[in-house]
């Protein structure tokens, strides 16, 4: 049984990360789509925009890192995670 809830508890990991990089990508995609379709008659012959990757909000990303930390945490203290497991996910999620 313990083996079952930490395979479900990592997989909740992992859809919970995933889903966070793809609603990151979603945002920026669309942010790229805005700027195409609709470019300012000034900015056509302007120096080119900033990067994309300051269309996305930092504060997002900071505050879903925390939430997925926090879950890893609950989880780690109920004993589904074991140390080893808690420090893997915790570093994909800090350098992602």
């Amino acid at each position: 049984m313990p083996g079952l809830l930490r395979g479900v508890a990592r997989t909740a990991v992992v859809a919970g990360t995933a889903t966070a990089v793809s609603n990151r990508v979603s945002r920026r995609q669309a942010g790229r789509w805005a700027q195409q379709e609709a470019p300012a008659p000034e900015q056509q012959y302007a120096a080119p925009a900033a990067a994309p990757a300051a269309a996305v909000p930092m504060a997002d990303d900071m505050t879903s890192k925390i939430d997925q930390l926090k879950e890893l945490g609950a989880l780690k203290e109920q004993g589904i995670l074991t140390e080893a497991e808690f420090a893997a996910q915790k570093s994909k999620i800090l350098g992602a």
